[in-house]
């Protein structure tokens, strides 16, 4: 089985339900288990400032899915919780789910990029996952989480709320 990090994240129809809700199909995927989920966190929109705040998360996953299945997988939780993809990028959504990582998997392609382009870049994303990954963790391009968490920008937005009652570590 593959070692697999999910980003989640919303903004729309009560965010924090939409995680719970999202968490809960994830422990449903065929041949995937959820192993554990970091805490919830509060953050700013990307993009256009004229829209709600994001409660963001990361799961940590072990599956035999191959890739591009288990991001069909997840497009389809998206769409069942009310994702509508739109030509906007960084737009309001009820629930976004991102592959961070997929075990030493290097993915680039019209579908998928793994470890996530730009996710040194985004505290949101990088503190949940630390939560799930050991201190000396090691990305399948060579980088540690650790470097790329000294060199993150500072977010002064963003806010730890709480650890979902289903967190398994």
């Amino acid at each position: 089985m593959e070692a697999v990090y999910i980003g989640l994240g919303s903004n729309l129809a009560d965010p924090v339900q939409q995680l719970d809700a999202a968490l809960k199909a994830l422990a449903q995927l065929p041949k995937t288990r959820l192993v554990a989920t970091s805490a919830y966190y509060s953050s700013a929109p990307l993009g256009p400032s004229d829209q709600p705040r994001y409660t963001n998360a990361a799961a940590y996953l072990e599956t035999d899915l191959a890739p591009h299945f288990l991001l069909d997988q997840l497009q389809a939780i998206e769409l069942n919780q009310g994702r509508q993809r739109k030509a906007e990028r960084w737009g309001p959504r009820t629930l976004d789910l991102d592959i961070l990582l997929f075990g030493q998997h290097i993915l680039d392609d019209e579908r998928l990029c793994v470890p996530h382009y730009h996710m040194h870049a985004r505290p949101f994303v990088l503190l949940p996952l630390a939560e799930l990954c050991p201190a000396d963790f090691q990305l399948a391009d060579g980088r540690l989480l650790a470097d790329l968490l000294k060199h993150c920008p500072v977010d002064p937005t963003l806010q730890r709320l709480h650890t979902p009652a289903f967190c398994t570590i």
